[in-house]
Parts: C-alpha cells; structure tokens; sequence
C-alpha cells in the first residue's frame, strides 16, 4: 500500500512539474544513424537575420556544452564529428478565452445569490497579445553533411532573463530525447 502511495506522488508531482514547463518541445531523428559515433561538436554561427540576446546566446551554449557532455559529446572548434545549426523565428499570435459567466453572477454569497441585473451579459470574452518564439537545433553529420537529429522548441518570448531560462529549458529537454547512451 505504502509503495501505490509513493509511486502516485511521484505520478503526481511528475504530471505537476511537466503542466508547469512554459515551453513545447519535440524531437525527431534518423533512425538508421549510430549515435555512438559522435564524440564532438561545434556550434555553427548564425547566418540568420533574427538572433538571440547576450544572455540566451550564452544560455544556449551554456545548455549544449552541459547536456552533450552528460551524453559524452564535447564542444570543439575544429573537426568536429557534429555541426549544430540554429535557427530562429517569431511570430505574433493571439489568444481568445470565452466564458459563459460573468465575475461573480450566480456564485452564492453570505446574504443570498447574487444573480447580476437584467440585461447584463451572460459571458465575456477575454483577448490576449503575445509573441511566440521558436527555437530549432539541427544536428548534423560533419562528414555526410546529413540532417541526423533536429529539436524545436517554442514559448512565449518575454523578458531577456525568462528568456534565457526558457533557452536553457529547450535545450535540456531536446538533449534528453538525444539517441545514445548517456556518459557515467
């Protein structure tokens, strides 16, 4: 009984910590390609238009160098076994939530029900700006120059410092779907 108690807390708190991620990441990866193989990479620069500020730069090859080198996988600048390339892009979106209550109608309160007044509507509509940002790390093969793993991740942009840390959440979460045994 105590271990079906233990083990759905730990369901729990898992389901809690990934409702609480404030990123999507997914991964895909050539299924034919020995991973094992990869010893080294090197972070291509980019040619894109739109770049990342200081602080995520430095968080996302803060994030690379730490995640790969738990996979054995070591940054260098020359001959490396993987180039990494990245690509950015934004977006503008909006976001629309419709209630069918409005505050506080219907809900009961000390004296009674409060039930709003006639000719006041049954709902709202709440509209909502943001900026969404997608972040793409591909993967490849320095020698056959093939695409062998690619992870995109996207979140709302914000300030440079959540940003960052979003940077880093994406590339940890891309890192762990790596093929490969991890290094002990």
């Amino acid at each position: 009984m105590l271990k079906l108690l233990q083990r759905s807390a730990l369901i729990a708190a898992s389901l809690y910590l990934t409702a609480c991620s404030s990123v999507t990441v997914t991964t895909d990866y050539d299924h034919s390609t020995s991973f094992a193989q990869y010893k080294t990479y090197t972070l291509a620069p980019s040619t894109e238009e739109a770049t990342l500020s200081p602080s995520s730069e430095e968080a996302l090859r803060n994030a690379l160098r730490t995640n790969l080198a738990s996979r054995g996988i070591t940054e260098t600048n020359e001959n490396a076994d993987l180039h990494i390339v990245r690509h950015l892009s934004s977006k503008e979106k909006i976001a629309v939530y419709q209630s069918n209550q409005y505050g506080y109608a219907g809900v009961p309160y000390r004296y009674g029900r409060y039930g709003g007044w006639a000719g006041a509507p049954n709902g709202y509509t709440d509209v909502s700006q943001y900026t969404e940002g997608t972040l793409v790390l591909d993967f490849v093969d320095a020698k056959t120059k093939k695409l062998v793993f690619r992870g995109v991740g996207t979140g709302t942009i914000g300030d440079p410092e959540s940003n960052a840390k979003k940077v880093k959440e994406v590339v940890e979460k891309m890192i762990q779907d790596f093929p490969g045994a991890v290094a002990h």
